[in-house]
């Protein structure tokens, strides 16, 4: 028997407060601040965001260094990346995300390609300067081909005091202008990677746009349809989904921030006759400094599932002229037999399953279209570094009495999966192995459980089919949730 909306609200509340109690008093007043659930007709999701974790409570966070160099920065490709500090922050100095890219790597492109300084105990007491002079050096030598080197600053640099904006000035110098950007990223900056996202796009204003050379570029031409694509990382080829429907209606995509983009690229970027936004949470800040600057105005859109995706065509197609509007609505009819088809085949076997999300990003919010259009149910949602802007969209996508946590910890998730008994878990793989081993049908929504893509008609197909493919497996017959090993 389906709850009603006040009897959802109840359970949540009472839930929230059960879990509260396994906290000392001042930890659970503070947490009880980013637990709640959704009411309809608020400004927001009514929940406090953007604060600093609690030590000891597992957060799922990661650090402003992982916000700049694995989401913004990495996945350009023509660029080269150092990890500027101990080889330890291992996981965004030899590990990235599914940024796929078109190129010969370690030639032209270098995405997947790793370099670190490598500090040791010499380079905290004496500086790390020399070691980074010579490490541009050394890339400038090996790699020729690169079109520029970023300098992402692990936690030392900032505590003793490296000056890398001085070596980045001396060593582009050297090689007549050649495009080195300083980061200030360390991961102690901030209370997550969110700060990440905002040093990287300023470094991006302060020393690709405002030092960019129209001399000594090619001639770039023009159009009156011309747009960029700003906050997607082509995880799984998703920014390619999201090309191939804005190039069909008609627009020229005349750059990709940042899966499979270039220096050039973001450098052609303020001629754009409209920005697209896919990420607002990680590049709302590039795109709101070029709105000002440039003039440029700036559209979120959102390509998850037939519904969003025939929303955003149509609101990105309203800033052109007619031909680009009716275009909108005939790539709209083109792919309708194939979203039909996919409902047609998934929705019987996965309507009025429930689902529950905790994601970062935009995910949390943008996701839930693409659910609801296989008639499925989100009964959770939270963001691991959401702000509050990012709760007051989401109330255009989320139910009245949908539970919302807020930077959840690995005590609260777990208990609130337990109580509310999802029949699957969208999440980052922290959580993946957790709740596989509760026997809980799991997906991880960060880069896609290693398929994708998800955005675009093509895209929802493949998501239909993986959400179907966690929930239908037998092995869930073999290693029940604890709920079902009660009953």
């Amino acid at each position: 028997m389906t709850a009603t909306v006040e009897e959802r609200k109840a359970a949540n509340k009472a839930l929230i407060d059960e879990v509260l109690k396994a906290y000392p008093e001042k930890m659970a007043k503070r947490r009880a601040k980013h637990l709640g659930t959704f009411e309809e007709g608020k400004p927001d999701c009514g929940v406090k965001s953007n604060i600093k974790s609690l030590p000891g409570v597992m957060t799922i966070r990661g650090c402003a260094y992982a916000g700049s160099k694995g989401v913004v920065w990495g996945p350009i490709k023509d660029m080269i990346h150092i990890s500027h500090g101990p080889v330890g922050c291992g996981q965004y100095s030899w590990a990235a995300r599914r940024n796929y890219y078109i190129g010969t790597t370690g030639i032209d492109t270098f995405v997947t390609m790793q370099f670190t300084s490598d500090f040791q105990e010499k380079d905290i007491v004496f500086g790390g300067d020399k070691k980074l002079d010579r490490i541009i050096d050394e890339i400038q030598e090996l790699f020729p081909l690169n079109k520029g080197i970023s300098i992402q600053s692990e936690c030392p640099i900032g505590l003793i005091g490296d000056d890398i904006e001085a070596v980045s000035k001396k060593k582009s110098t050297q090689y007549n202008g050649h495009t080195i950007v300083p980061v200030r990223c360390e991961g102690f900056r901030g209370v997550s990677q969110s700060l990440g996202h905002h040093l990287a796009n300023d470094a991006i204003r302060d020393w690709v746009f405002d030092k960019a050379d129209p001399e000594k570029r090619p001639e770039f031409e023009s159009t009156p349809y011309d747009v960029a694509i700003i906050g997607d990382y082509n995880i799984g080829g998703d920014a390619w989904s999201s090309r191939i429907l804005l190039e069909e209606i008609g627009l020229r995509v005349i750059a990709q921030w940042s899966g499979d983009g270039s220096i050039a690229e973001l450098e052609n970027t303020p001629k754009a006759k409209l920005n697209v936004l896919h990420c607002y949470r990680s590049m709302n800040y590039i795109s709101r400094h070029m709105e000002e600057k440039y003039g440029i105005p700036w559209v979120e859109y959102n390509f998850f599932g037939p519904t969003m995706i025939e929303k955003s065509l149509r609101e990105i197609a309203s800033h052109f002229d007619d031909t680009i509007k009716a275009n909108a609505e005939k790539v709209i009819q083109k792919y309708r037999p194939l979203v039909d088809a996919v409902i047609a085949k998934f929705k019987p076997r996965l309507e009025g399953k429930k689902v529950m999300l905790f994601v970062g990003g935009l995910r949390p919010r943008h996701v839930i279209g693409a659910y609801e259009d296989l008639g499925m149910d989100v009964v959770g949602t939270g963001y691991e570094f959401g702000h509050n802007d990012d709760y007051q969209r989401t109330t255009h996508y989320v139910k009245d009495g949908t539970l919302i946590y807020d930077d959840v910890t690995g005590y609260e998730f777990e208990k609130f999966v337990e109580q509310v008994q999802p029949d699957l878990v969208g999440s980052g793989i922290k959580e993946k192995y957790v709740f596989q081993k509760m026997g809980v049908p799991f997906r991880q929504m960060h880069s896609w459980d290693y398929s994708g893509p998800y955005h675009g008609y093509d895209g929802f197909a493949i998501f239909a089919r993986d959400m179907d493919m966690a929930i239908s497996s037998p092995v869930w017959s073999l290693a029940k949730a604890p709920w079902k090993n009660a009953a």
